[in-house]
């Protein structure tokens, strides 16, 4: 079966891990962190994800509680903001390998099981702030 460029068929993941009290890591932890990383303040990068400073916060102390470990910790100074720990720079590599692995995975059973061929999604500035649609077919929370 030959797809039409425009018809072919894009794989959405939506993958989090979760304890009893909920979801302590997924795409928009690691996208958070990311952030941090690239030298964004907490409150830029919340705001980039679309979540507010109080959200991003708890999210990470809630994922720092259930590991047991600091992702991020302040910067020298009052006013430097937040880098990422050795644990956070683990998490955020781990993860997203971990992902990218199940999305490889995916991709290859979906070609050789369904009749076409998904390609991976490309995330884009425009759709940055979360990881799975409203009714809009915008993105919205990420976990």
């Amino acid at each position: 079966m030959t797809m039409d460029s425009r018809d072919r068929p894009v794989l959405r993941m939506h993958l989090w891990l979760e304890t009893q009290r909920g979801i302590f890591f997924g795409l928009g932890r690691l996208k958070l962190l990311e952030r941090i990383q690239s030298g964004q303040s907490l409150r830029g990068a919340a705001e980039s994800l679309g979540m507010s400073y109080r959200a991003a916060w708890g999210k990470i102390k809630n994922t720092e509680e259930v590991l047991g470990v600091a992702l991020i910790e302040k910067n020298a100074g009052n006013r430097a903001g937040y880098r990422l720990t050795p644990e956070g720079l683990a998490m955020v590599a781990r993860f997203g390998r971990w992902f990218k692995d199940v999305e490889e995975y995916a991709l290859r059973r979906a070609g050789a099981l369904l009749p076409c061929n998904p390609i991976a999604f490309e995330e884009t500035q425009s759709n940055d702030s979360a990881d799975s649609p409203n009714e809009h077919g915008k993105e919205s929370s990420l976990p």
